[in-house]
């Protein structure tokens, strides 16, 4: 939304970029390729406790993840996938800490899942095939496996964990050092932005689109499901920053307890977030 927003933009055009995989996002941050991009939330603390110069400095949306099981699968609940394989976009990511703190709450055991790494696009498909038996995973990539008729919801991260948190926003120190204006105005952007899509969600799939390679109508889907996904409220808090940390060194990812102030800087949100001015004319168009 901020890259379409941004091509009539007065101070600065922000450029997206599409990634399959999270390790290419996360080399080509520490490649200085790029300047500030969306990531899995513990896979940006794990790069700073790397000495990866880096700091969160916003959120990408609130919930707006599902767990999905075969459409034909009896599961209820997460225990009755016990011994079954159970796909996550990577070991760093909320998803996988989420399951973890789950299966802990439903009385099930460390292997009692077999996890597999799967790049989101790719779940799906794994799905109909039969080489898992769920996963967990943000939009799109939950509701492509409804509407194709090969998965169902088992749970709505909403459901697990009001407010989850997913993607953070994530920009190197050196972009914070040099052009402070330019994060200020990019953070801007993503909330103005988000403020525009929560009440313009038909609008919102149209625009995004062609950038997800993905159907409009599916995305229509995901909006227009009550509590699926919110882009307000978007501020990090130091509690939940903590908590996530936390649940990371439990998981292993992390060796130390590092300091929220380490990797977490909101001196750029803005005090008050207005709803950003999008031109339709081009929607459904990347150019």
């Amino acid at each position: 939304m901020t890259d379409f927003a941004s091509r009539t933009s007065t101070t600065a055009r922000f450029e997206s970029q599409k990634f399959l995989s999270w390790p290419d996002v996360a080399n080509a941050f520490k490649a200085g390729r790029l300047d500030a991009t969306f990531m899995i939330a513990p896979l940006a603390m794990v790069l700073r406790e790397q000495g990866v110069p880096c700091h969160i400095v916003y959120l990408g949306h609130r919930d707006g993840s599902t767990v999905i099981v075969a459409k034909n699968s009896t599961a209820k609940s997460l225990k009755d996938l016990k011994g079954k394989t159970f796909a996550i976009p990577n070991k760093a990511s909320n998803q996988y800490l989420v399951i973890r703190y789950l299966m802990e709450k439903e009385g099930m055991a460390e292997g009692d899942l077999s996890f597999k790494e799967l790049p989101p696009p790719q779940m799906p498909a794994a799905l109909a095939a039969g080489s898992i038996e769920g996963y967990f995973v943000g939009e799109p990539h939950a509701a492509k496996a409804e509407v194709t008729g090969v998965g169902r919801v088992l749970y709505k991260a909403k459901d697990i964990w009001p407010q989850f948190i997913s993607c953070v926003l994530v920009v190197s120190d050196r972009l914070i050092a040099q052009k402070p204006a330019l994060v200020k105005d990019l953070v801007r952007g993503i909330a103005e932005s988000g403020e525009w899509a929560e009440d313009h969600r038909d609008e919102a799939a149209k625009v995004a689109a062609p950038y997800f390679l993905q159907d409009e109508k599916l995305l229509k889907y995901v909006l227009d499901d009550p509590g699926r996904v919110s882009y307000r409220q978007l501020t990090p808090g130091n509690d939940e920053m903590n908590k996530i940390r936390d649940m990371a060194m439990k998981a292993g990812l992390l060796k130390t307890a590092i300091p929220v102030s380490d990797f977490l800087d909101t001196q750029f949100i803005p005090q008050k977030i207005e709803a950003a001015k999008i031109d339709m004319a081009n929607a459904g168009k990347k150019l």
